[in-house]
């Protein structure tokens, strides 16, 4: 099937498709400000640009449409009959994409979570929202589990760079006490410091 658009109508066409504030994103934000979470979104500083950042929780959600993230096996993904080649192209360039960016989010420390277009219809949504707010939890509590074993680690360290630190001047006290230093070497050795 032929495009039966010019090129400019196309254009004008495709830029009024939105990137952010999506009706599934809306009403993913809504439901999760309704469970009780506090979010950002669209935070650029992060790879991907992710739709919602839980940060207390160390999560990141996608909230991905079926058609434009191509969503195998999704009855709401299909490639288009025509130009049906650039088709392809644009949506393999989206889920490259979007893999690199969950990769480089996950060595970053952050949990990821992507919420598709189809697990929100009036069907499926309520589960969605219910597993989707039982993985953020879950996510928070590890990451307040991990944050505590990591505060209790420094901790300790502390404490060891500080038991060591006590012996090693204990030990340097004890020596200079079984052989002392004459006060004519001490001074000289502090006039070659002021030297440098």
């Amino acid at each position: 099937m032929a495009d039966t658009m010019t090129k400019e109508q196309r254009h004008r066409c495709m830029s009024h498709i939105r990137s952010r504030d999506t009706s599934p994103e809306l009403l993913v934000r809504k439901a999760l400000f309704a469970e009780g979470f506090r979010f950002r979104v669209n935070v650029r500083s992060l790879p991907g640009t992710p739709d919602i950042v839980l940060k207390k929780y160390n999560t990141v959600i996608f909230v991905n449409g079926c058609f434009w993230h191509g969503h195998r096996g999704c009855r709401l993904y299909s490639e288009p009959g025509s130009n049906s080649a650039y088709w392809h192209e644009k949506v393999e360039r989206n889920r490259r994409r979007d893999v690199a960016a969950a990769f480089r989010l996950e060595a970053r420390g952050w949990n990821v979570i992507t919420v598709w277009e189809c697990q929100l219809d009036r069907k499926h949504r309520e589960e969605t929202i219910a597993e989707l707010a039982g993985m953020i939890r879950r996510n928070g509590e590890l990451f307040a589990k991990l944050s505590e074993d990591s505060r209790e680690q420094r901790a300790l360290s502390r404490n060891e760079r500080a038991i060591k630190k006590a012996r090693t001047e204990e030990l340097e006290t004890e020596i200079g006490r079984i052989y002392p230093v004459p006060l004519s070497v001490k001074k000289k050795s502090e006039s070659d410091d002021d030297d440098y």
